[in-house]
Order: C-alpha cells, then structure tokens, then sequence
C-alpha cells in the first residue's frame, strides 16, 4: 500500500492535545498553543486538552501521562522547549519514554526550517515519537515555527502516524 492510500486507511476522528512548555506563558499569553489549538479545529481534530506547563522534565512527564491516561489521546502537540538553553528540557523528558522514535521529524523540520531562517535551523532540536500509543511531537514554541511543524508535516500524517501508532 502506497502513501497516499495509508493516508486514506487513517484514522477518521483524530483527537489532540496541545501542551506549551514555558517559564514565563500563561494560557493568556500562550499566542502558539492558541494557534495550534485553533488551527487543529480548523483541520478537523478534537482537541481535548490544552495545558501550560513549566520548563521542568518531571512537569512534561506528567502532563504526557495525564493526557494519555484522561484522554487516550491519539497525539500530543508539545511546543517549547526544545532548544539549546538550560531550561529547554522538553527532548530531555520525552526521549527515555518513546516506544518508538520517529527519527525522520527533527531532520526534516530542520530542512523546513532551514529554508525559512537559514543556518539558526541547527538551534532547533524538534522531534517526534510513540508513547504507548500516542504519536507524540515536540516543536520550538515560536508562532512562525509552530505553524511550518504543524502545517507541512503534524497535520498532514498525524491520522497515518496515530493508525500506525494503534496496530
């Protein structure tokens, strides 16, 4: 089967959560999880929970797991915390819980971004993967790179991902 019929064969209903890792957001201020809350409504998907936690591995953890416990969420959108500054420890607290990592993300976001801003792109340490069964994707919390992360490559596979995720 190729791409575009796995795409087809995915699941219908795609239900998300959006968590925004920061030190200094508020759900008020939170302008790329609103973002991505009110794009992924736009796209189709159930969002069922929006959350904003602090820059903490123990923190991201735990929302993770409350979502996939409260929800069965069948992804999880975390923006934030995935650069290079002491505090981002978001990659730090999601690698040790993937079942499977989707290698690919972070070097293809990178490409995207590449083409957008140029060498900074190497700041970026997005990536993706599987815990229990929910894809899970972790982008810079930027409005501009939330939005290229979201639109060229969550949106479009987040069904083909979740169907994979779920076998």
């Amino acid at each position: 089967m190729g791409t575009h019929e796995h795409r087809k064969a995915g699941k219908k209903e795609i239900s998300v959560a959006i968590v925004s890792v920061s030190t200094t957001r508020t759900m008020e201020t939170d302008e790329s999880g609103a973002w991505i809350e009110k794009q992924a409504k736009k796209e189709g998907f159930l969002v069922v929970d929006r959350r904003v936690v602090m820059d903490s591995q123990e923190e991201v953890r735990k929302a993770v797991r409350d979502i996939i416990r409260d929800h069965n969420a069948d992804g999880i959108i975390l923006t934030g915390g995935t650069g290079i500054a002491k505090a981002d420890v978001t990659v730090e607290a999601l690698t040790p819980m993937f079942r499977k990592e989707l290698t690919a993300f972070g070097p293809v976001f990178a490409q995207l971004s590449f083409d957008e801003i140029d060498s900074a792109a190497i700041l970026s340490r997005a990536t993706a993967g599987i815990i229990y069964n929910t894809a899970v994707f972790a982008i810079p919390g930027s409005l501009k790179a939330c939005k290229l992360a979201c639109n060229a490559l969550i949106f479009p596979e987040i069904a083909h991902v979740s169907k994979h995720a779920r076998d």
